[in-house]
């Protein structure tokens, strides 16, 4: 499903000569592809969904981080650069959850894995990867749970 949006994304960003675009599905499709061969010796031709979603994830988190050296580094070309990639990455994502929708699933996973303090983080955490990803942004979401646990 994502490979075939990326893919018409990819050949529709060509068609209108829309660089940006192309540039940053060239740049998903070849992470993906890495990922792919990486996973041959474990019997896995193409990684599934949820793992793309994931490789998504860490990408707008590398992203993040460079808009806030750019920003440090007086350099706003290039930060608002690494924003219009964030935004487009994001378009292949599942809507975002907002704050309130996030807080209520970090309160079901702290219900559901029985967490009482932040020792019981890295659990709260897995549930919430597990059901969620792609959904949440979970540099951020991190903190929701510290805070939810402390």
């Amino acid at each position: 499903m994502l490979r075939t949006r990326l893919s018409d994304a990819y050949k529709e960003s060509m068609r209108s000569k829309n660089e940006r675009v192309t540039a940053t599905v060239r740049l998903i499709m070849a992470a993906l592809k890495d990922r792919d061969i990486a996973a041959r010796p474990k019997g896995i031709t193409a990684i599934p969904d949820d793992e793309i979603l994931q490789m998504f994830n860490s990408m707008i988190k590398q992203r993040r981080e460079s808009i806030d050296m750019f920003q440090k580094g007086n350099r706003p070309e290039l930060a608002k650069q690494e924003q219009e990639e964030i935004d487009i990455i994001q378009s292949f994502m599942p809507t975002q959850m907002d704050e309130a929708e996030t807080a209520a699933a970090v309160k079901e996973a702290i219900a559901q894995t029985g967490a009482a303090s932040v020792k019981d983080m890295g659990k709260v955490m897995a549930v919430l990867k597990e059901k969620y990803t792609g959904r949440i942004d979970f540099s951020r979401v991190s903190g929701v749970v510290k805070q939810s646990l402390g």
